[in-house]
């Protein structure tokens, strides 16, 4: 079964079958004009010229050249809108037209309205339909790799018009919106456990750090997440986001947990604490993130590593003793309780 991507309005948007096709051709949505593309095409085509399509037009009939594409070259990844609701506890809601599609991490969503159809796939959803099994595994794997599920659910909008579906954040913090066609070669570096949801076509893949000093005390291992494509992806980080502009040559120190992303333009390297003093007493640690412009980078303020050591310093260390938060005596005050 052949696997077409249609080009809307200068973005590119599929896969589909050919009765979806045929279905939207039917309901006006498509036109004999509308440009076409699968595996093997070396151009798009216009949809009137494409034999399967063809109805009462000789073989023989020479094929139009496709016109240029509104903007450039056509958009992979769906194109969506969204709204980011809530301050400590964010959401986000995407809106689908029909067909569009929004990939997430699994248990991300939060709601979804009538006329989404929810599929759970092998990796991150980016591959096509006419993937091979050897490409679902190796995306999985990726993910896996990553610290994120093997599996990824697929959210799509089946019916005519607009349709919403939400999904939210795991802690308290920011989601991050990221439009990567913005930044330079559609790359964004993150850590581990950042991503939310994006748009269709966005690729999240593995990022090898090649520094071993950076891999060991850079507080995310050799490991970090790419998110590459040119459509929407969402982020989700602790606490409040700063975003720095780094100028060329431009550097700033940064607490190794506190990283949430950067451009692959940024240089990241690890640097020491001046004094041994500082490094033991200072309660920042032995090592700093050293970024180097140009490029963008993304911070935040409360690691959820950060978080969890404070839970769990205030936890019962013992059994199911409690510290007696605020009281003078602590424990000792359960003696006189019934």
């Amino acid at each position: 079964m052949s696997t077409w991507f249609v080009a809307v309005d200068g973005k590119s948007r599929g896969p589909f079958t050919r009765e979806q096709i045929t279905e939207g051709l039917d309901a006006g949505l498509y036109t004999p004009q509308t440009l076409l593309w699968k595996k093997g095409y070396e151009a798009w085509q216009p949809l009137a010229e494409v034999p399967e399509f063809r109805q009462g037009k000789s073989a023989s009939q020479p094929m139009a050249p496709p016109p240029p594409a509104a903007g450039g070259s056509l958009q992979k990844a769906h194109e969506i809108d969204f709204e980011i609701f809530g301050h400590e506890m964010q959401f986000v809601e995407v809106e689908l037209d029909q067909h569009e599609s929004a990939v997430a991490e699994a248990g991300a969503m939060m709601y979804m309205e009538d006329g989404i159809e929810m599929q759970t796939v092998f990796g991150d959803g980016s591959e096509s339909a006419a993937g091979s099994l050897m490409d679902k595994f190796l995306g999985a794997g990726k993910r896996l790799i990553t610290g994120e599920s093997l599996f990824c659910t697929v959210f799509t909008n089946q019916v005519a018009g607009k349709k919403r579906v939400a999904f939210a954040a795991p802690y308290p913090g920011k989601i991050i919106p990221l439009d990567l066609k913005d930044y330079n070669g559609g790359t964004i570096i993150c850590q581990k456990d950042a991503f939310l949801c994006a748009a269709k076509g966005v690729s999240i893949g593995m990022h090898f750090q090649r520094r071993i000093g950076v891999a060991l005390f850079g507080g995310e291992g050799f490991i970090m997440q790419k998110l590459e494509g040119d459509g929407l992806a969402f982020v989700h980080a602790g606490g409040t986001i700063i975003e720095k502009e780094l100028g060329s040559g431009e550097s700033l120190r940064v607490d190794t947990g506190c990283l949430v992303a950067l451009t692959k333009s940024v240089n990241f390297d690890i640097q020491t604490v001046s004094g041994i003093k500082s490094g033991i007493f200072g309660g920042e640690g032995f090592f700093f993130a050293h970024l180097t412009g140009p490029g963008h980078v993304w911070l935040q303020s409360l690691p959820f590593s950060r978080l969890a050591g404070k839970i769990h310093q205030a936890a019962p260390q013992t059994g199911t003793q409690s510290r007696g938060e605020g009281s003078v005596i602590g424990g000792l005050g359960k003696l006189f309780q019934d």
